[in-house]
């Protein structure tokens, strides 16, 4: 055998037994212990810790839940004491004016009224939103104001958006936005509606409607009044939509409250 052969196996036997020498055995179980014991102490207070963290949360969770349940309780008591039309409501509300030309189409859980009705070759349609509002009218306010013998409550009237859509047979509408008062019809807006699937994004809708030549305004009036748009049905329309959005607020109320219950 050569000189430096015999030189590395003398080499790697004197390191073989320095690694399994009794000393360098005991030092390292020793380290490995060590860091078995560490590890074990820091998993422990792990667990601990997200074991208490996950109880606060759930006890914060039903109390959160249950304070929530007990408000939509109380909600809901109140919805159907006070908002809940009584019997001349429904009475009133069976009772269809004289020349009302629609067909009501009330679906449950959807926020507008669907009014439909056939006038000749066209079908007409008219999506009462249930949300009605007040508008100030500042002309009748300046009067009130002028007049102390006139009721100051005239100075705010009901409105009622609608939008009304009147279509002919090949599919084509004519869209007005309109504003139902008690007294008078506005049109907000009027634009012409191509067959669906046919819409064009830039397509010309027309001037505003208060841009229009006043005479044609007024024919336009006249074209939605033959048609059943008329004020005298505001009257009815606004205790119907009424009536509606608490019912739907009342099951609104009833469905969030069976869904933090689950």
């Amino acid at each position: 055998m050569s000189l430096f052969r015999r030189a590395s196996s003398s080499l790697a036997t004197l390191a073989f037994r320095a690694v399994r020498s009794p000393a360098s055995l005991r030092n390292g179980a020793v380290s490995a212990e060590r860091l078995i014991l560490r590890t074990q102490q820091l998993s422990r207070g792990s667990v601990f810790s997200f074991s208490r963290f996950s109880t606060e949360s759930a006890v914060a969770k039903t109390t959160a839940d249950e304070n929530l349940v007990s408000v939509l309780e109380s909600e809901i008591e109140c919805a159907v004491k006070e908002e809940a039309p009584d019997e001349n409501v429904l009475k009133q509300m069976e009772d269809v004016p004289e020349g009302f030309p629609f067909e009501i189409i009330d679906t449950p859980g959807e926020r507008t009224l669907l009014l439909q009705r056939k006038f000749e070759d066209e079908t007409i349609q008219v999506e009462v939103d249930s949300c009605a509002t007040y508008d100030d009218d500042e002309e009748e306010e300046e009067q009130a104001e002028a007049n102390d013998d006139e009721d100051e409550e005239s100075s705010v009237k009901l409105r009622i958006p609608m939008v009304v859509s009147v279509a002919k047979g090949d599919g084509v509408c004519l869209e007005f936005g309109v504003s139902a008062y008690a007294d008078e019809i506005v049109i907000d807006s009027l634009c012409i509606k191509q067959p669906q699937g046919s819409e064009n994004e830039l397509a010309y809708e027309g001037p505003d409607f208060d841009d229009l030549d006043e005479n044609l305004q007024k024919a336009f009036h006249r074209f939605l009044e033959i048609r059943g748009i008329k004020p005298s049905f505001t009257g009815f329309l606004a205790d119907y939509v009424a009536n509606k959005d608490s019912r739907e607020y009342l099951q609104w109320l009833k469905d969030v409250k069976s869904f933090v219950e689950k």
